[in-house]
């Protein structure tokens, strides 16, 4: 006999009662201001306590970032259609993605004009979106569903991320990026303190996560957010340098941010501005925490909107 659907949710509050408070948060999001939310998430992820008004960690001040350094260019590189003319005059049009469109409503995207493969997404949240490696087999319908979903999305609603908050949203179709190697396309992703990178790691697209993490002298470091390691260790690409002094130009004057790349057969395009590394929400070891927390100079002055 199948089990009923209350006994099922019962089951569950009492083996994991913290994802069904977090499915509780995200129903009630609206009833709490942005710094009661964001404590209780990530007691809800993590079962631990988020201290926010003396911050120390890494994980600290990414969340006090949240709150208080407001700046509005924040809106503009957390875009993922309007961030793409900042990166053309900031370091050069050569590293950003062709853009084949841009719409603001799902029923006025022409399929017909877009070329064989591309890659559709909405500019004002993570993940989702549509990746046509063949037109002729694409489900329209169905992928025109999935970018509905997309853009009535409140992403800052469920993670108080504050740069989300106000983009105007919209879809836009960009180049599918192919590496012919057979394998999924790797981002390598760079942390940058005011404008100096001191960690980068490359992590895959698929559905099983890798992560390799290196120092700036391509050494490897024992930083993990949980997942496995490629494996041989990867070795030093001739592209690392030109990432790294790319990375530092577009992160100047921002206390933290994570600068993204690809890297194409040799040709390096920049892949978006992330403010907060995994939402601000997946802690590294005690000592990476402190370390790294210490890279992070906070704003005296408090820039709100």
């Amino acid at each position: 006999m199948a089990e009923s659907s209350f006994l099922h949710r019962a089951k569950r509050a009492l083996t994991d009662p913290r994802h069904d408070f977090e499915v509780f948060l995200n129903k009630t999001a609206n009833w709490w201001s942005d710094e009661t939310f964001i404590k209780l998430k990530y007691w809800a992820l993590q079962g631990k306590r988020l201290r926010i008004d003396q911050p120390q960690t890494f994980i600290e001040k990414q969340n006090w970032l949240k709150l208080h350094d407001h700046n509005p260019l924040y809106t503009e590189l957390a875009d993922k259609y309007r961030v793409k003319a900042y990166v053309a005059k900031k370091i050069g049009e050569e590293y950003v993605v062709p853009c084949y469109g841009y719409w603001e409503r799902v029923e006025d995207i022409d399929f017909d004009k877009l070329p064989q493969q591309f890659v559709m997404k909405c500019n004002h949240n993570s993940g989702g979106g549509v990746i046509c490696k063949d037109k002729s087999t694409l489900d329209i319908e169905k992928a025109k569903q999935g970018l509905q979903r997309c853009m009535n999305d409140d992403f800052f609603k469920y993670s108080r991320v504050w740069p989300y908050k106000n983009i105007q949203r919209g879809i836009l179709a960009d180049k599918y990026l192919d590496d012919h190697t057979g394998t999924e396309l790797r981002d390598y992703k760079w942390w940058c303190f005011n404008g100096e990178p001191k960690v980068m790691y490359c992590t895959n697209k698929g559905k099983d996560i890798y992560e390799n993490f290196y120092d700036m002298d391509f050494k490897p470091l024992d930083i993990s957010h949980g997942f496995r390691r490629f494996e041989p260790e990867i070795e030093k690409f001739p592209e690392f340098e030109l990432m790294k002094g790319l990375a530092a130009k577009l992160s100047e004057g921002i206390p933290f941010v994570r600068v993204d790349f690809f890297n194409v057969e040799g040709h390096v395009y920049f892949g978006e501005f992330t403010f907060f590394d995994w939402g601000g929400m997946k802690p590294l070891s005690d000592e990476w925490e402190k370390r790294i927390g210490s890279w992070i100079t906070l704003p005296d002055n408090e820039t709100k909107k």
